[in-house]
């Protein structure tokens, strides 16, 4: 069973009551996604050698805060997306009020997820709680200066601290979620730190750039959203060879970090290309 299949799985499984409102939240977070967050917890833990069964609540807890996000993001008064993995977004498919109450019950089965963990030790329940409710404030944080800086002009260095906010905090946590669990060395801790803050940053770059070149079907939502809502982006700033530049820039500096642990990283390294050559 590769990681993708083992999150899927816990996926359904904490997400088996009935309801309308668990029909809303089965549908957002089963029905796609490509469970990158997930797979950076399981890889860091298995690269340390740790039983994946010590992973599993934390790699279901930064999906369901990821799909939370991704359905708030959707709604009108935010980002205003009607598309989401190539289907209707979750306000479309079951109204906006809905679709708020999704959000904020996957949010809430996320903390529920980590918190029942008897697997891990209460020390380690406790880190990574404290972990996954910094992330998600953070994320919010950078969806707040994302609502605010729409239509107007910003530096660069805005731009960077709002994508780290938004996108890099839940990747990050991907990451330290994986150190958390495995309870790795301080050294290698802070070396994979570093690692995560480089493809944290890489991503929503990416991100910014896939908006302009990908056609919709492959991206499974709207091309060029952030360009029709006036929004800041890399490429609006930098142009799309320079933003290129700097997003694959970030992921040298990610495999650089690998290359001072002090474990094999055969497989982070792996999952890192997988990141920097993905097409949506």
């Amino acid at each position: 069973m590769n990681y993708t299949e083992r999150v899927n799985q816990h996926l359904d499984r904490y997400l088996s009551n009935q309801g309308s409102l668990t029909e809303a939240m089965r549908y957002s977070v089963l029905s796609g996604g490509k469970r990158f967050r997930p797979i950076l917890t399981y890889t860091v833990a298995n690269t340390f050698g740790t039983s994946l069964d010590l992973a599993d609540s934390s790699a279901c807890a930064v999906e369901l805060i990821h799909a939370y996000s991704l359905i708030h993001d959707d709604l009108p008064a935010m980002d205003d997306d009607d598309i989401r993995h190539n289907q209707p977004a979750c306000h479309k498919k079951f109204g906006e009020a809905q679709a708020i109450l999704t959000g904020d019950g996957l949010q809430a089965l996320a903390f529920e997820v980590l918190a029942s963990d008897q697997l891990l030790p209460t020390k380690t329940r406790i880190n990574t709680l404290q972990a996954l409710t910094h992330a998600a404030f953070e994320m919010a944080e950078g969806q707040s200066i994302d609502l605010g800086v729409a239509s107007k002009t910003i530096g660069i260095e805005t731009l960077k601290n709002m994508h780290r906010k938004k996108t890099g905090a839940l990747l990050s946590c991907s990451v330290q979620l994986g150190v958390l669990v495995s309870g790795c060395s301080n050294e290698d801790a802070q070396i994979l730190n570093q690692f995560s803050e480089h493809i944290g940053l890489a991503y929503q770059i990416q991100d910014d750039v896939l908006d302009v070149l990908t056609p919709e079907e492959v991206l499974g939502k709207k091309q060029h959203s952030d360009i029709d809502k006036n929004k800041p982006t890399y490429p609006s700033l930098l142009g799309l060879s320079e933003s290129k530049a700097e997003y694959e820039s970030l992921y040298q500096q990610a495999f650089s970090s690998l290359g001072e642990l002090s474990v094999d990283t055969t497989k982070l390294q792996a999952l890192t290309k997988r990141l920097q050559s993905r097409a949506f």
